[in-house]
This record gives C-alpha cells, sequence and structure tokens, in this order.
C-alpha cells in the first residue's frame, strides 16, 4: 500500500475475536491465500412481485451482474498489489484473489494473527477492513481473511449418540414416506425436473449408504451429485456424530421425497467466505439450474459480520429473482440459539428476510394421522426449535399483518420474525436415516428443510407441468394464506406458540395438498 493512497473504512466489515480464543502466533507472512470480493451490481434490486416471472441467468446478469469496468477496476487494485485473479465473475458479483499474508494484509489494511478457540486453530483478525477511495461503493465485502469456523450443523440424535440404546430416547420415528403420507404431500409428484441443491460445511456421503437406504425404502435412487466450492469436496469423516450425520440426513430426506429430483451437494469450506461461494455457485449454476437450495447450518446473528449477513441476503434476493426457493433451518437450541450472554438470538441465514426459516415441532401419529403436533422443546440442553425476533433485519413487508411480536430483548425491538415455517424436528420423534452404515434417528430443524424442500420440488414440478414459472421466494406467497397446519402450544423460551403466525413454528408444518392447490391458482 502506497503511503499516499487514501482508504476508506468497508461498512460492515468489523469483527471482533472471541474473548476466550487465546493468541497462539501470527501466520507465515509468505503463506498463500485467497480471498472474495462481493461487488456491487449493475443497479439495485428493483421491487418484484413474488409471482413475477423468473429471470433468465443471463438476463439477470445482464441487468445485475457487476459491470465490466467495475472488474476491470478490481483488476487494477490487484495489479498494484501484486495479487493475482483467481476468478473473475460478473453474475456472481465475485472476484476472488490470490497472494501471500503480507501482500492481502497490505491491500487491506488489516494485521491477521494465529487463535486457539474451543479446540481449533484459526486465522482471525479484528477491527474494520479498509479499500481504496477509488473502490468505494464498489468493494462491498471481503471474506476469507479470517478462517474461523462460520456455522455449526443444525441436527440432533436422540439420548446419548447415533444408535445407542437410551430409555424413552425415542418415542416414535418416521421414515420421509411416512412424513409425505401424514403431510399430505401430493402422491402423484416426485420432484421430477428439479434439482435441489443442498449446502454442506463438512463431512460427506458413502454411495454404499445412499443405496442401501433408497432400497430398504423401496423407492429409486435419486441422482445425486458433488460439487466442489473453493476446494472442498464430498469427504465422509466415518463418524456419524460429525457433519456426516448432517450430510446423508439431507441427501435422505429431501431425495426420497423427491427422488425424481436431481440432488446437487454444494461442498464449502466452513468459513464465511466457503458458505457465501457456495450459495452464489447454488443460485447462479447454469448447468444444475437449482430451483430449490436447502441450507441445515447456521449460527447466532452476534457470530456473522454485517457484511455477510448483507451479502447473504443479497445471494437470495437473486435466487428468487431467478425463480430458486431458498430454505434454512432456524436452529435446534430455542430462543438462545446457543449464545451465552442471556438474551434471545435467532439464527441467520434462517433470519433473512430473503430466505424461508425452517422451525420444529414434536410430531404424534396413530396409523395415518397427526394426534398431537407441538413446538419442539425438550428442555435446557435438550433441544428445543429456534426462532424470534432479528437483532440485525427489519420488518419485511410480507409479515407487517402476520402479527409478529416485539423482540423480548431490551428495547423491544420490531423486526424479522422467524420462523417461516416448520415440520417435525424433535429428535424423540425424529427421521429415520442412514450415515456411515449405521441405521439410526436423527432430528433437528436440519431435518426440516430438506423436508421442505422435497415438498417443494414437487410443487414446482406441477407448476412447470401446467406451463408456469417455478414458485422462487416462498414467503410473499406464503403470508397471505395465513397458518398451513397452525401449530399452538409450546414455547421455545423466549417465545409462545399461539394461533396463526408464532415465533416458534412460523406459520406451521406442510400440508402440501392445500398448498399445491392455492399455489397453482397464483400466477
Amino acid at each position: 500500500m502506497s503511503s499516499d493512497e487514501q482508504r476508506i473504512p468497508l461498512a460492515g466489515s468489523a469483527r471482533e475475536v472471541p474473548a476466550q480464543a487465546e493468541q497462539v502466533g501470527q501466520p507465515d507472512p509468505a503463506e498463500e491465500l485467497q480471498v472474495t470480493l462481493r461487488l456491487r451490481g449493475r443497479q439495485q434490486f428493483a421491487a418484484r412481485a413474488a409471482t413475477a416471472e423468473p429471470m433468465t441467468r443471463h438476463d439477470f446478469a445482464q441487468a445485475y451482474g457487476t459491470s465490466p469496468d467495475d472488474l476491470d477496476r478490481v483488476e487494477r487494485f490487484a495489479h498494484e498489489h501484486q495479487l493475482t485473479v483467481v476468478e473473475a465473475s460478473a453474475e456472481r458479483r465475485t472476484v476472488v484473489l490470490g497472494g501471500t499474508v503480507a501482500q492481502l494484509e497490505a491491500a487491506f489494511a488489516v494485521q491477521l494473527q494465529l487463535y486457539r478457540w474451543q479446540g481449533q486453530q484459526f486465522r482471525g483478525r479484528s477491527g474494520e477492513l479498509s479499500v481504496p477511495a477509488d473502490l468505494d461503493g464498489i468493494i462491498q465485502g471481503i471474506f476469507g481473511l479470517d478462517d474461523r469456523p462460520q456455522a455449526r450443523p443444525q441436527f440432533r440424535y436422540p439420548g446419548a449418540g447415533p444408535g445407542i440404546a437410551h430409555p424413552q430416547a425415542v418415542t416414535q420415528s418416521f421414515t420421509p414416506l411416512q412424513l409425505a403420507q401424514v403431510y399430505n404431500f401430493p402422491p402423484e409428484l416426485d420432484g421430477r425436473g428439479q434439482t435441489i441443491a443442498i449446502i454442506e460445511l463438512g463431512g460427506g456421503y458413502r454411495t454404499a449408504d445412499l443405496k442401501a437406504y433408497f432400497q430398504r425404502l423401496g423407492v429409486p435412487q435419486p441422482k445425486v451429485s458433488a460439487v466442489s466450492v473453493d476446494g472442498a469436496r464430498n469427504r465422509p469423516t466415518g463418524d456419524p456424530n460429525g457433519a456426516d450425520g448432517e450430510v446423508m440426513l439431507d441427501i435422505e430426506v429431501a431425495g426420497a421425497l423427491a427422488p425424481g429430483a436431481h440432488i446437487a451437494v454444494y461442498f464449502a469450506p466452513n468459513t464465511d467466505a466457503g458458505f457465501l461461494n457456495a450459495i452464489t455457485r447454488a443460485v447462479h449454476d447454469s448447468v444444475r439450474r437449482p430451483s430449490v437450495i436447502s441450507i441445515s447450518w447456521g449460527a447466532p446473528e452476534n457470530a456473522w459480520t454485517v457484511q455477510a449477513m448483507q451479502a447473504m441476503t443479497d445471494a437470495f434476493t437473486e435466487a428468487g429473482m431467478l425463480g430458486v426457493t431458498v430454505l434454512a433451518a432456524a436452529g435446534d437450541d430455542g430462543s438462545s440459539d446457543r449464545a451465552a450472554d442471556g438474551r434471545a438470538h435467532t439464527d441467520f441465514p434462517a433470519s433473512s428476510p430473503a430466505c424461508t426459516g425452517c422451525g420444529g415441532t414434536r410430531l404424534t401419529v396413530e396409523g395415518e394421522r397427526i394426534t398431537a403436533e407441538v413446538v419442539w422443546n425438550n428442555g435446557p440442553g435438550a433441544g428445543a426449535t429456534g426462532g424470534g425476533v432479528s437483532d440485525t433485519f427489519d420488518l419485511p413487508d410480507y409479515q407487517r399483518a402476520a402479527g409478529v411480536p416485539v423482540s423480548a430483548n431490551p428495547g423491544q425491538r420490531v423486526g424479522r420474525g422467524v420462523p417461516d415455517v416448520s415440520g417435525v424436528a424433535d429428535p424423540q420423534t425424529g427421521y429415520q436415516v442412514r450415515v456411515d452404515g449405521l441405521d439410526t434417528v436423527i432430528g433437528g430443524t436440519s431435518a426440516v428443510s430438506p423436508l421442505w424442500a422435497g415438498l417443494v420440488a414437487r410443487l414446482n414440478q406441477a407448476r412447470q407441468q401446467s406451463g408456469k414459472g417455478t414458485l422462487g421466494f416462498l414467503n410473499p406467497r406464503l403470508y397471505p394464506l395465513g397458518a398451513i397446519r397452525d401449530i399452538t402450544d409450546g414455547s421455545n423460551g423466549a417465545y409462545t406458540a399461539q394461533p396463526g403466525w408464532d415465533a416458534c413454528t412460523g406459520l406451521g408444518s406442510p400440508d402440501g395438498v392445500r398448498l399445491l392447490e392455492t399455489l397453482q391458482a397464483q400466477p
């Protein structure tokens, strides 16, 4: 950086090192790194009705992608700082730069340190980043300098662990096919012609496990492919307690409910850069062309930078404009979301106003009939659905008549309410799956996102068969319908279920045939 280069702080880039983290050294100045820059688009997103015809990816890139001039200016900046342009994507509004630690520290006026926290070592930073004044407004986010783990998978085993007998750990469990029956999924549809994108930040799957699982269910094995993002790949660990449990749960639930769909699993590093790049890769994938994205990883809003939440929300908005539905798990730790400050927290990305957040219930079934469905809450430390009022995002227009309460936190903020929809998540009434050769039962709101993804794939199949576009962003379509299968009993801590929308289960659990009838009637 030249001494006379005027610099501007990058809005929303401030980050702090966890108070419990121990500084253990400095990264090697010659170590090679890559960072992701998120750039502005040609124009701001115009207000579009949820029922508007989805844009093509080509038309979107021409209207809203990064301009050639902005890309050129960033490339000149990279050259001036001896950085390599690894990738530049106008449609994803993304430039990936490579360089040494020393070069990147100089380019963005930051000092990186090594820390140890919660048993892991990471490269971290604190304070704001800055950019040259002539790039102010062009660069909207810088990701990857800090590589601390960003999110956690939102799944839970009943009792002590997978396959371990535990008194009363499982009262009732379900295959996805049984849930399709009790949630009234339209049986004549199988998701044919759709691609469900699943975002994973670790772990992997084994084809032999998938083959055995779908054979046992008696449904055709869907086409499953792994997509590498930022060097991550399908890498099963053999530990069902780890991320493998998340990956297998997601694939098996979505695949069983939409066996005619293509399941594309985007594996990325568990960092803010990896998470963002996986999402933008899926949204703008012109080869696989997903119509649904399922996300089962997240963290409390206060664990994110503002720039990361805004960049991902922009990407979700882009998804809706392209006719892609984004679903995200609302969290498994009640209204606190496992934060230790005594306040209520919503989980991001489910709290994004451009995403459909998925909360959790406890389900009781006799035969093929639901006899009880209540808020999932097994008590402190034992798991409960996330939900509440966002500390970051304002109340969106589609929720203005929903009766979202003020925040339980001091100040009683009026904000985005979470979740939007729900489904069974209690591991004591959980999903029968196969992980690392083990047949077991898993719960968590992780399972609700692929549950709804399978339903949306079926609904999109029906719409396209009738000559209509895919559903895209669900929330403006759902809220005018009112409660779906209303959940009125239970609490997640700071918030209590009630008739209509609530901050535990949203609009309720699915009624597939009713949604087919009502959403088919929309443009």
